[in-house]
C-alpha cells in the first residue's frame, strides 16, 4: 500500500470500479454509495469517487438539492477496516509519518463533510440501513435526515479504539447534549431508525420502500422555493446555533434586504395583493 497521501489518492483513482452512482433528475441528484456486498464502506476508491462527484454537483448552478444514500442493505459501514489496517499503517510508518494520515482524514473524509455543510445546495440523507462511523458523520452533516425502519445509527468509534471524528462530536452534542452523546459513544450501541426520529437525530421515520420517494419529495419542496432563499437560508441557519442572539439577528438584518430586491419577492407580494 502507498505510504503517503498523494500516492493513496492516485491509487484510488486508478480503481476502475464504479462505487458511486449518480442519478440526475431536473434540479436534484441522487448519489448512491454502491458496494452493497460490503455494506458500502468508505474505502479509498469509494471515498475519492464520492468527493469527486459531490464536488462536481456542488459546482453545478442548475442543481438545488442532493440526496445521499447507500445501496441496500446499508447506508455506509463507515471507514473501511481494510484501509485502516493496510493503508494507515504504511502512512504512519512512512517517511512523513502521521501528517500523511492527517491529510487523508482532513482532505477526504473531512473534505466531504465540509462540502456538505458549506455548499448552498440542500443535502438530504436517506438512511436506509446501517450508518456507522464516518458514514454516520456524513449523514449527520446533511441538512435533512430521513431514516427508514431498517436504519441503524452506529457510533462505533470506541469499539475499534478510535475517537469521535469528522464532526460527530459537535453534531451530536448539539442535538442530544453531553451526557447522552457520551453514552452513545461509550456504549457504541445502535440507534434504531425509530429511536433516531424520537431523539431528534432524524427529521422523519419513513417506510423503507418509500424512503427515496420521500427524499425526492423534499427535493421538490426545495426546488419550489425561490432559488435565493435556499442559497441564503442554509448558511444563515448553519451559523445561527454558534453565535449570540445579537449576532444572529444582525446576520438576518443584513441578509433580508437582499431578498427584497429579487423579482420573486416583488411578484409574490403583487400576487398576494391581487395584482
Amino acid at each position: 500500500m502507498p505510504d503517503d497521501y498523494p500516492s493513496l489518492v492516485a491509487e484510488a483513482r486508478g480503481d476502475e470500479r464504479t462505487l458511486v452512482e449518480v442519478e440526475r433528475s431536473g434540479a436534484h441528484a441522487v448519489v448512491t454509495m454502491d458496494e452493497p456486498e460490503r455494506l458500502n464502506p468508505l474505502s479509498a476508491p469509494l471515498t475519492v469517487q464520492l468527493r469527486q462527484h459531490l464536488t462536481e454537483l456542488a459546482a453545478d448552478e442548475e442543481l438545488r438539492a442532493i440526496v445521499l444514500t447507500g445501496r441496500d442493505p446499508a447506508f455506509s459501514a463507515g471507514g473501511d477496516l481494510t484501509l485502516m489496517r493496510d493503508g494507515a499503517g504504511p502512512m504512519l510508518g512512512g517517511p512523513n509519518g502521521t501528517p500523511e494520515l492527517w491529510r487523508w482524514i482532513r482532505l477526504e473524509f473531512g473534505g466531504i463533510a465540509r462540502l456538505i455543510t458549506r455548499t448552498d445546495k440542500t443535502f438530504i440523507a436517506a438512511v436506509n440501513g446501517a450508518a456507522a462511523g464516518v458514514g454516520l458523520a456524513f449523514a449527520l452533516a446533511c441538512d435533512l435526515i430521513l431514516v427508514s425502519e431498517r436504519a441503524r445509527l452506529v457510533p462505533a468509534f470506541s469499539k475499534i479504539g478510535l475517537l469521535p471524528e469528522v464532526g460527530t462530536s459537535w453534531l451530536l452534542t448539539r442535538r442530544l447534549g453531553y451526557q447522552r452523546t457520551y453514552e452513545l459513544f461509550a456504549a457504541g450501541r445502535h440507534v434504531s431508525g425509530e429511536e433516531a426520529a424520537e431523539l431528534g437525530l432524524a427529521n422523519a421515520l419513513v417506510d423503507h420502500d418509500l424512503l427515496l420517494d420521500e427524499a425526492r419529495a423534499w427535493c421538490e419542496r426545495v426546488e419550489a422555493m425561490p432559488a435565493h432563499v435556499g442559497r441564503m437560508m442554509k448558511p444563515l441557519l448553519r451559523h445561527a446555533a454558534d453565535v449570540t442572539w445579537e449576532q444572529a439577528i444582525a446576520m438576518e438584518e443584513l441578509a433580508e434586504p437582499h431578498s427584497f430586491t429579487t423579482q420573486t419577492h416583488v411578484d409574490a407580494v403583487a400576487e398576494l395583493l391581487g395584482g
